[in-house]
């Protein structure tokens, strides 16, 4: 490991011999700080990420990558012949939403976001994204991951190993999923080999209450006092236990939740309570839940939690095997005025230029359309496409209204620029100040990192 990298407070004190549970008891004892602080390689343009993750797939060609060829070549048959997806499809399929351009950049967005392309000025969209394969479970591994086969370590769970948390009475990284959970489940936020505490807290976001938000987090029996009292003695205890096992990563994380679930009872039920925003607010992200969700990823990023990622919901809402038209429709509809809420909420905050926003899916989706796995006829939906895809990523030191790299013609393969994932999570890194062959953790006899063996800084996207 590169000996130029700063560890984090608590990794520092646990390599002089005191493991965390001691360092949370003492913390809780005398008061001190248990946060992290920042210990980047090099200043970072980010300080916080949120990830809109459409998880599903979005169409590239129905949101932010037209291709006109496609209503030219209406009903043929397109020429490709080693392109394998999921399923089998047939001829052309032409977008049926309109695209029209927005922003003093004449950035082209469908009219499936229009109040997103409000914002297209602030928009870098990478057109040449590509993954591995067309599985939901495989490529939301690698996306979150980095590897779409072993467990591996998220991205909220390495940056928040790496950086630190600002506000210690709340989890560094929050998974916010309404009614259940994304394909692939907890693996998705999942801290790995890293310690315990690194991984992601899941938030089912489908309540409005925020005592409903996390389940247990009011003890109707106890007093805070008695709590503290109860907390001090099992704290103590654990203590004195880890001390006799200093290997114990498992039990470390686990004192530290008890640690971290007692702070939370006084700042939780605050930050998830969206009723203390003004009305006019509460008017820009608009109604519903994923609305309303993203009003939390601001709550949250501005209460200090590093990494936020927001799902559309249980499953995959955006996999549009049937009737792209109304099913698109359906699911844009329930997000477009709250990304766009977002946008311009942390921008009036000053918040925009210090959080890095990235908004995606799993992969894209075929310009072609599906056909009927019963032997029917034409789906009027579109399958699973690896080959190329698009996303987009605002604020923390992105060039807005870019638009870098390009798919063929049809929109099925990139072959202007590429980037893979592990591009993307170059680039974010570096974003956040980490040299990304450099963030690495000793595993088993070798030296890890989010971007594995490959990975390189897209600038073009970069201010």
């Amino acid at each position: 490991m590169d000996n130029s990298f700063t560890f984090p407070r608590r990794q520092f004190l646990r390599r002089c011999g005191l493991g965390v549970g001691s360092l949370a008891l003492a913390d809780m004892l005398i008061g001190q700080s248990a946060t992290a602080g920042p210990a980047t390689h090099f200043p970072a343009r980010a300080q916080h990420v949120i990830h809109i993750f459409l998880n599903g797939g979005m169409s590239q060609v129905d949101t932010f990558d037209p291709k006109p060829e496609l209503t030219r070549r209406a009903g043929q048959m397109l020429p490709f012949d080693n392109l394998q997806t999921e399923r089998k499809t047939g001829v052309a399929l032409p977008s049926p939403f309109q695209f029209k351009q927005h922003g003093e950049c004449g950035m082209p967005i469908s009219d499936l976001f229009p109040r997103v392309a409000e914002c297209a000025d602030d928009l870098a969209v990478i057109r040449s994204m590509y993954a591995e394969l067309p599985s939901h479970e495989m490529m939301l591994m690698l996306m979150n991951t980095g590897h779409s086969r072993l467990v591996r370590p998220s991205f909220g769970s390495w940056l928040t190993w790496g950086m630190g948390t600002e506000n210690q009475n709340l989890p560094g990284f929050v998974a916010l999923c309404p009614g259940g959970l994304p394909v692939a489940g907890a693996g998705n936020w999942r801290s790995a080999f890293l310690p315990g505490s690194y991984q992601g807290t899941l938030v089912d976001t489908a309540h409005s209450d925020p005592t409903k938000l996390i389940r247990h987090i009011r003890n109707e029996r106890l007093s805070k006092s008695d709590q503290l009292a109860q907390l001090e003695v099992l704290q103590a205890l654990n203590a004195r236990h880890l001390a006799q096992r200093p290997d114990e990563a498992e039990l470390e994380a686990r004192i530290q939740s008890f640690d971290l679930a007692y702070r939370m009872q006084m700042e939780a039920t605050d930050a998830f309570d969206t009723n203390q925003e003004p009305e006019h607010i509460l008017k820009m992200y608009g109604e519903g839940t994923q609305n309303r969700q993203l009003l939390l990823a601001r709550r949250l990023v501005e209460r200090g939690v590093r990494y936020v990622q927001v799902w559309h919901g249980a499953g995959q809402p955006w996999d549009s095997h049937d009737n792209i038209k109304d099913s698109h429709r359906s699911v844009a509809n329930q997000c477009d005025q709250g990304i766009a809420g977002l946008i311009k909420d942390l921008k009036q905050r000053g918040l925009l230029s210090k959080t890095l926003i990235l908004c995606s899916g799993e992969f894209g989706r075929t310009p072609s359309v599906e056909m009927g796995q019963n032997g029917s006829g034409a789906s009027q939906g579109r399958d699973h496409n690896h080959w190329g895809f698009s996303l987009w990523m605002a604020g923390g030191g992105i060039k807005g209204g870019t638009i870098y790299g390009a798919t063929d013609e049809f929109g099925f393969k990139a072959v202007e620029n590429p980037v893979s994932v592990h591009d993307l999570h170059a680039t974010m890194l570096h974003l956040l100040g980490f040299d990304h062959e450099r963030l690495t953790y000793r595993y088993a006899g070798r030296d890890y990192r989010l971007t594995d063996l490959s990975g390189r800084v897209v600038n073009d996207v970069i201010a």
